[in-house]
């Protein structure tokens, strides 16, 4: 099938502050864009550590992983790496302390944060993003 040759799991985080949901602005195959945050799960950690690593090693935040929110339950090509799948996996997380946010990253542009008031799906050009706002838009009460 497609010639793939493996899959690559990708986790990213939901994570609200003041009624607002935090983003990453960065360069992307040679696009700026706006997306999660959250990484490439490495091999011998679960999604829950991917998680805690990717936010100490790019924004230098210590995170609560909480609850699962959505795995992508469709197919998916990297455009980077066509030999590869991906795979995504939503959690909620929270933060306590955000005084000690830095971006450690040199790929991430800025931290936005989007009030939920004006979250669009038109925001986000990833496809799963996509799936994952539409279906935060749709929560009565948002965390």
């Amino acid at each position: 099938m497609e010639n793939l040759k493996t899959v690559n799991v990708r986790v990213y985080a939901l994570l609200i502050k003041d009624n607002a949901l935090m983003f990453l602005r960065e360069m992307y195959a040679g696009n700026q864009l706006l997306k999660l945050p959250g990484g490439g799960l490495e091999l011998g950690e679960g999604t829950r550590q991917t998680l805690e690593r990717e936010f100490m090693e790019e924004l230098n935040l210590k995170i609560e992983v909480k609850e699962h929110f959505y795995t992508q339950d469709f197919f998916i090509k990297s455009e980077l790496t066509p030999e590869k799948q991906l795979l995504t996996i939503y959690y909620w997380v929270g933060c306590n302390d955000f005084s000690t946010l830095k971006i450690m990253d040199a790929g991430i542009e800025e931290v936005v944060w989007i009030p939920l008031s004006d979250l669009k799906v038109e925001n986000v050009p990833l496809p799963v993003d996509k799936v994952v706002i539409k279906k935060l838009l749709n929560l009565k009460n948002i965390k």
